[in-house]
């Protein structure tokens, strides 16, 4: 199908910001196969209901033409469904459990994928690095502080715990 042959629903409701706008489309790069899995749905006139943001990242990305496996055409809708899928199709009804989430996926990838994992405020936790007083700092690699972060973090998910973590320089 001719990506130009789609039309941007003008009265589209959502939006996407710049730095979620990248990660879809760095998304569709590497995993276009999911373009198939959940395809964009247009009306008759070919003016799209749901997938207006992925229509933008084609555009953006130079895509001229699309897999037919990738739209899918919803003629049958009367203008008031249409306007309920517009807003149904984009509604988050469900919430992530977090426990499984930190037990069964790696954070970095989570947040690669588009995830938002939520900003924590401080509180009082009792974390000790294991770094004794006698380390140098200048002894402890990137490496290291990237291990222990990551390791805090996934506790931190796990336990629900709404954490700020800092790292000395």
């Amino acid at each position: 199908m001719k990506l130009k042959d789609i039309k941007p629903n003008p009265n589209n409701p959502r939006v996407l910001r710049d730095d979620k706008f990248q990660k879809l489309k760095q998304s569709i790069t590497e995993f276009p196969k999911m373009l198939s899995l959940r395809p964009m749905v247009i009306d008759e006139n070919n003016v799209v209901l749901g997938g207006n943001m992925r229509l933008r990242a084609l555009q953006d990305l130079g895509f001229t033409d699309i897999d037919e496996a990738w739209v899918k055409r919803s003629s049958d809708l009367t203008e008031e469904e249409k306007k309920r899928f517009i807003i149904a199709d984009n509604v988050a009804f469900g919430e992530w459990d977090w426990d499984t989430l930190a037990n069964d996926w790696e954070v970095m990838d989570l947040q690669d994928w588009g995830l938002n994992i939520p900003k924590f405020d401080p509180v009082d936790i009792d974390f000790d690095p294991n770094i004794l007083p006698e380390t140098n700092y200048s002894d402890i690699t990137k490496e290291q502080i990237r291990a222990e972060a990551e390791k805090l973090a996934s506790q931190m998910l796990k336990n629900h715990k709404e954490i700020d973590v800092m790292c000395p320089k």
